[in-house]
């Protein structure tokens, strides 16, 4: 993982829940994807640096738009998770705007933009340095608690 800004301090956005295992997320050393999560001082904002290995490969050098589609969902998701609101992502936009090549580092900065009821709006940004690579929007719904009555 490359090197982060001094400000940027880990966190774990799915603490009470963090899976065996996570399509996106659980494999730091492996040849797929890598993903670590950030947050500067009280910002609202997630930051995370993701790295596109050879296991994510579509067209020849670049990763499959799947994978980038992948990190943006979990990121919108964990955006509202690290601001305590337990959600899924019910609906995801994502806009391509470069191929992501074999071997990139991007930055990623997610963040909550609106909230209606249990319906949460986020929307992310991945890029490498000054190239915009993807963007998403999301539609989060905040899950129920399993005794809850549904209306």
């Amino acid at each position: 993982m490359p090197t982060v800004p001094p400000d940027w301090s880990p966190v774990e956005p799915f603490p009470e829940v963090r899976p065996a295992r996570s399509f996106v997320s659980d494999d730091p050393l492996g040849d797929r994807l890598r993903v670590a999560y950030f947050r500067r001082g009280a910002e609202p904002i997630l930051r995370a640096k993701a790295w596109f290995g050879p296991g994510t490969e579509g067209p020849a050098g670049y990763a499959h738009g799947g994978s980038v589609a992948a990190v943006l969902d979990e990121a919108v998701g964990a955006a509202a998770w690290m601001a305590g609101h337990r959600v899924v992502v019910a609906r995801l936009a994502v806009d391509f705007r470069e191929m992501v090549a074999l071997g990139t580092h991007a930055t990623i900065e997610a963040a909550m933009t609106s909230i209606k009821g249990r319906k949460i709006t986020c929307r992310a940004r991945m890029t490498d340095g000054d190239t915009l690579l993807a963007e998403a929007e999301a539609v989060c719904v905040v899950l129920r608690k399993p005794d809850a009555p549904r209306v």
